[in-house]
C-alpha cells in the first residue's frame, strides 16, 4: 500500500530539512505550514527532487482543529501513514504566553490527537521540543505538571496560570514549560499508541542557525554567551537536527519509543542542572 508522510513547519528552517528526508521515506509527502508561499516553494523543490514521490503542500495552522481533521482525512485517503516530524512551533519572541503554548503545546496534542487513528506498526512520529526545560535548574512543581498533562483541557491555560502565577506570561518561561510539555505528551502518546505498535519520541534542539534561531539570537545576549559555553563551541544545523529526526523516523530506530532526543551540542552537560 502507499506511504504517507507529514512534516510540519515544512516551508521553512528545521521543517524543511526534515522535509528532505521524508521525502526518501514514503510515497506522497504532505507538506504542512501556515504560510501557503514557502509550503508551495517547498512543494515544487521537493517534487523536482523527488521524482517518484508526490508532494501535496497543505496551508494549515497547527492549532486549526477543522483544518487538522481535513490533514488527517487527506492522509487516510492517500494510504499509509508512515512518517510524521512535527516541526512546527514558536518561540519566544514571536508571541505572548499563551500562544506559545498553544502553537507548542497544545497544537502538538491536537495533531497527535487526529492522526491517532491512523497510526499502525511501522508508523514513527517526532515531536519537536527543546533545550529549554532541560537548562531549568529548579525542580518543576507536581501540581503544574498534572495540568500540564492535560493540554486539551478546556480550562488548561487559566489553571496552569493559577498555579505557576504571574511569572508564566514571561514569554520565555512559557515557552520552557510548553516545551516540557511536550516531553512529557510523547511520553504519555507512546504509551497510549502501544497497542498500534506505532512509534513516537521528541527531539530537543539546542542552539541551532536557522531564521527562528537568529531572531532569537538578537533579541537575547545570552544566548551568545550559552553558544560560547557549548562544548562543540558553535551553533547547530538544520541540517544536523534532521539527520537525527530522520533516524528516528526510520526502521533502524524500530525499538526506539517515548524518549527525548537532545541535539544540542553539550550545551545542557555544560550548563545544565548538575553541570
Amino acid at each position: 500500500m502507499s506511504t504517507v508522510g507529514i512534516v510540519t513547519g515544512a516551508g521553512r528552517g528545521m521543517g524543511y530539512a526534515c522535509a528532505q528526508r521524508v521525502a526518501g521515506m514514503v510515497d506522497t509527502l504532505l507538506l504542512v505550514d501556515r504560510d501557503a508561499a514557502t509550503a508551495n516553494t517547498a512543494r515544487d523543490v521537493l517534487t523536482a527532487e523527488n521524482p517518484g514521490v508526490t508532494v501535496e503542500s497543505v496551508e494549515l495552522d497547527i492549532t486549526d482543529t477543522e483544518g487538522l481533521a481535513r490533514l488527517a482525512e487527506r492522509a487516510g485517503q492517500l494510504g499509509e501513514l508512515r512518517a510524521v516530524a512535527h516541526a512546527a512551533g514558536i518561540s519566544p519572541t514571536m508571541a505572548d504566553w499563551r500562544r506559545i503554548f498553544t502553537v507548542d503545546l497544545i497544537g502538538t496534542a491536537l495533531l497527535a490527537q487526529v492522526l491517532r487513528p491512523l497510526a499502525l506498526s511501522g508508523t514513527a512520529t517526532v515531536c519537536f521540543a527543546s533545550m529549554a526545560p532541560l537548562l531549568d535548574p529548579a525542580p518543576p512543581d507536581p501540581a503544574a505538571l498534572a495540568i500540564l498533562d492535560d493540554p486539551l483541557a478546556p480550562d488548561f491555560l487559566d489553571r496552569l496560570r493559577e498555579v505557576l502565577g504571574p511569572a508564566v506570561e514571561n514569554p520565555g518561561i512559557a515557552y520552557s514549560w510548553a516545551k516540557r510539555g511536550v516531553h512529557r505528551f510523547v511520553k504519555q502518546e507512546a504509551v497510549r499508541l502501544g497497542p498500534t505498535r506505532a512509534r513516537i519520541c521528541s527531539v530537543s534542539p539546542g542552539m541551532i542557525d536557522t531564521p527562528q534561531g537568529r531572531q532569537e539570537a538578537a533579541e537575547h545576549a545570552s544566548i551568545a554567551a550559552l553558544i560560547g559555553r557549548t562544548p562543540l563551541g558553535r551553533t547547530g544545523t538544520a541540517d544536523e537536527v534532521a539527520d537525527v529526526v530522520a533516524f528516528a523516523l526510520s526502521n533502524r530506530a524500530s525499538f526506539l519509543n517515548g524518549i527525548d532526543l537532545l541535539v544540542d551540542g553539550g550545551a545542557v552537560a555544560a550548563v545544565g542542572p548538575g553541570a
